[in-house]
């Protein structure tokens, strides 16, 4: 059976060293003249999702041309911090030996389903190398749609648009380590896997209705049966 394996990034694939939330209230600054006074929610959620919410709790007027505006600075941000990345971050256990062994899989394809706009998600992945190993051009970022919810979708109707390949949501295995990754998998067909390397643990991912469970991507065979079993 064919597989399409989406990755999270941030708390899955790699610890950026916090260095996203510094881009986000950089972004904020350059385009309210401001400084945060108050942040909100951070895990798990699309980035436009957050800007729009730090706008809001700011009682900021938004507008689409606002939310372009966070979306120009925030890219520039982070670009700006990516050598920061690379020294300071680091992929987390058994990731790339992970990804290695999953492209050699016949009928496998590997791309992003996350949360951060298409620019960041590059910036965080190329620091370590990471970008060559999966198909980006077919991801699902934050900056295709507010809502991760609907990234599922997304996701499948790039690999037809790009690929030529038609996946069925029973093809499609979501990583990730937050719930609202898990929620997303499970709106969207697809097989939920949780990973507890970010701030949620094994039994609060498997509340969350998550299909399996791992500590960490560690041990490339148990990683192989959650994702392709």
């Amino acid at each position: 059976m064919a597989r399409l394996v989406l990755w999270d990034i941030d708390g899955t694939l790699v610890d950026s060293a916090g260095l996203g939330g510094e881009a986000f209230l950089e972004a904020f600054e350059r385009v309210t003249g401001t400084e945060v006074q108050r942040l909100v929610p951070f895990a798990g959620r699309t980035d436009l999702e957050i800007a729009l919410d730090l706008l809001e709790t700011a009682g900021i007027d938004h507008s689409e041309r606002l939310l372009g505006e966070f979306e120009r600075e925030l890219t520039a941000a982070m670009a700006e911090r990516a050598e920061l990345v690379r020294q300071r971050g680091r992929p987390f256990a058994g990731v790339r030996d992970t990804l290695v062994r999953l492209g050699r899989e016949p009928g496998v394809t590997q791309s992003l389903l996350t949360g951060n706009i298409a620019p960041n998600a590059h910036v965080k992945l190329a620091a370590f190398g990471l970008h060559s190993l999966i198909d980006m051009e077919i991801g699902a970022y934050g900056s295709d749609h507010q809502r991760r919810g609907e990234l599922v979708a997304v996701a499948r109707r790039k690999a037809l648009a790009v690929r030529g390949a038609a996946f069925d949501p029973a093809e499609i295995v979501l990583v990730g380590d937050t719930p609202l990754d898990v929620a997303a998998a499970l709106e969207g067909g697809a097989r939920a896997v949780g990973v507890a390397t970010g701030p949620y643990d094994t039994r609060e991912l498997r509340h969350a209705g998550a299909d399996a469970v791992l500590e960490d991507l560690s041990e490339i065979e148990l990683v192989l049966e959650a994702l392709l079993g």
